[in-house]
Formats: structure tokens, C-alpha cells, sequence
């Protein structure tokens, strides 16, 4: 008697806050279902069982494993089940089909299904998280920073003359110290030069613990990513900011070995590294499987905005990173455009 044919199943997932819509079809494009489970432990299992009621899970198509879907893709992943990352629907799908919850977890089935989304999530877990998770942190403190050092320059400008006048030839952390020392007399708070006094004082003891919470994110982050890539940060240019972003971006997958054949053929995301670059110490020219996004992130360039190609080369020949900047302005490939 012949064995029954087992049916595969390819699902699909929409992720949101509080709700996961998924769909599933089957090896031949062919609709199961769609239903709405609960953003949950108990919703994931529940999404799980679901799909293997229908048959033999072959793949799952997630949207967002980044963010709303990391805690499925986590699950999915944990279950043994191969998950891949889906970008969005194009615009052009969505205007043509529509936009709904079943419409975008079914294009996500039928993503997963075709091998147009391949891209493997970052699993999130070990000391490559925990460095992400304390960048998140550093960086808005650093934005914050800055923000309360524009309001300070702000008060500054604006401020009565007596004020203004000791403190405009200052060095920016003798000034943070001097304002931050002000005192405040609260019984004439309702005078201008009083009041400009304490706005001051308010906004330099801001600074101050912005830049000890900076501090304090330094002192955790750089034996952390020394320890984790200790060949990148023992590069000349590149310390634990660098190597940091780097691992933020590729995540914890695992290594790929398939490289690009040319730099100018891989957009700047994925030609900066994949993880076993990073844990060599070699900026490597591009790794077009683990590509999982069609632009570039925009923190990586903001650090090496060449990261992709010369700029690389220019760190791995022991220059500055501040060069990579400049010979990002002067790259003759086609997609770079040029500055007048």
C-alpha cells in the first residue's frame, strides 16, 4: 500500500503589537487559511499547532523579526521550523490587491514559498543582543545630549548681558561645569536673569548626567565587544563603536561564506560584513545570503560611510576613520553619486 502523501505547508505571518495574522498555503500556491492569534507565548504555540494541523511546516515567512515579530520568530525557531525574514509588500502589490492583515500574511506565505524571502532573522540572543540593546540606550543618550546642548546654547544667545558675557568664551565642558554651579535664589525666581540662571543650571546638570550615563554604557559596551570581536576592535579606527554597529547590524546569524563578486553589485548594508568577518577583524567586501535589507543602515554609515569598499580598505591599511568619510565623496563607482 503506498505511503500517504504528506502535504507541505508554507505559512505566513503578519506581525503586529498585540495580534500576529498568519496564513498558510501549500507546495502548490494553494490557500489553507488565514486566521488571527494572540501576540503571546501561548498565541505563538497556538500559531504553531495550527500550521502543523495542515501538514508538514516547510518554511514560515515572518514580517518584522526585528521588532513585532522577534518574539514569534524566537518561538518558530526554538520549534525547529526554518523562518525567514519577508520584507513588506510593495507598493505596487498593496495598490493593486489592497492592504489587509489576511492579504499581507498570505504575500508573506507566498514569499516564504517562492524563495523570495530568504533573508534569515538575527536569533536575538547571547552578547550580541546584549550589545544592541545597550547601544539603543547609548545612542539616546547621545541624542538627548545634544538636544540639551543646542537648548543651552539657545539660553545663552538670548540671555541678559551679565549673564551672557562671563559665559560666551567658555570651552563647552568648563561652560556645562560653570552653569551647572549656578545658584538659585527661589524667592526671586520671577526675575528674567533669576529664572535664565536656573533654566541653566537645569539644563547643564541634564548634560552632566547624560554624559555619566554615556560613560557608564562605555564601560559596559567595550569589554563586551572586545570580547566578542576582538579582531575588529584591535583594528586602527575601528574600536567599540564600529565594531559594535557592525555586530548590531548582522546579528547572531551564522556565518555565510557566499561573497559578492563585485563591491559596486551589493548595496552598503550587506557589503560592510557578515558576522565571520566581524569576528575575524576583516571588513569584508559583501555577503549577498545574508542580506536583509534593500537599503542601507543608516547608523553603520553614519559611523564608516564607505564601510562597503575603499573605505574599508583605507582601515584595514591602518588609517583614520575620519578618511573613510572623505573617500566615501570621491568613489567613482556607479552608485555613488558624485559631489560637486
Amino acid at each position: 500500500m503506498a505511503e500517504a502523501h504528506v502535504r507541505q505547508v508554507f505559512g505566513g505571518v503578519d506581525t503586529h503589537g498585540r495580534t500576529h495574522h498568519a496564513a498558510a498555503v501549500d507546495g502548490t500556491g494553494q490557500v489553507l487559511g488565514d486566521q488571527e492569534f494572540a501576540a503571546t507565548p501561548g498565541g505563538y504555540n497556538a500559531l504553531i499547532t495550527w500550521l502543523r494541523q495542515l501538514g508538514e511546516i516547510t518554511r514560515i515567512g515572518i514580517e518584522g523579526t526585528g521588532s513585532y515579530g522577534a518574539g514569534l520568530a524566537h518561538a518558530v525557531a526554538a520549534a525547529q521550523i526554518a523562518v525567514v525574514e519577508v520584507d513588506r509588500p510593495d507598493r505596487r502589490a498593496r495598490r493593486r490587491k489592497g492592504k489587509s492583515d489576511p492579504l499581507d500574511a498570505l504575500a508573506a506565505a507566498r514569499a516564504a514559498l517562492s524563495g523570495e524571502a530568504a533573508g534569515i532573522p538575527k536569533t536575538r540572543t547571547g552578547p550580541v543582543e546584549a550589545i544592541r540593546a545597550l547601544r539603543v540606550a547609548r545612542r539616546g543618550a547621545i541624542k538627548a545630549r545634544t538636544a540639551a546642548f543646542n537648548q543651552l546654547h539657545g539660553l545663552i544667545v538670548s540671555a541678559p548681558a551679565v549673564i551672557r558675557t562671563p559665559l560666551v568664551e567658555l570651552r563647552r565642558q568648563d561652560l556645562v561645569g560653570r552653569c551647572a554651579a549656578f545658584r538659585v535664589d527661589d524667592d526671586r525666581i520671577g526675575e528674567p536673569a533669576v529664572a535664565v540662571r536656573a533654566a541653566l543650571r537645569a539644563v547643564a546638570q541634564r548634560i552632566l548626567a547624560l554624559q555619566e550615563e554615556i560613560r557608564a554604557a562605555d564601560r559596559r559596551l567595550a569589554p563586551l565587544t572586545a570580547a566578542v570581536a576582538p579582531g575588529t576592535t584591535a583594528v586602527f579606527g575601528v574600536g567599540t563603536e564600529v565594531a559594535g554597529q557592525m555586530l548590531a547590524v548582522t546579528g547572531t546569524a551564522a556565518p555565510c561564506p557566499a561573497r559578492a563578486y563585485s563591491r559596486p553589485s551589493v548595496p552598503p548594508l550587506t557589503t560592510v560584513t557578515c558576522q565571520q568577518a566581524v569576528r575575524a577583524g576583516v571588513p569584508a567586501p559583501g555577503c549577498t545570503a545574508c542580506d536583509r535589507s534593500r537599503g542601507h543602515d543608516r547608523a553603520l554609515v553614519g559611523i564608516c560611510p564607505d564601510a562597503a569598499g575603499s573605505g574599508a580598505d583605507w582601515l584595514m591599511q591602518g588609517r583614520h576613520a575620519r578618511n573613510c568619510r572623505s573617500c566615501a565623496t570621491t568613489s567613482s563607482w556607479p552608485h555613488r553619486r558624485q559631489r560637486s
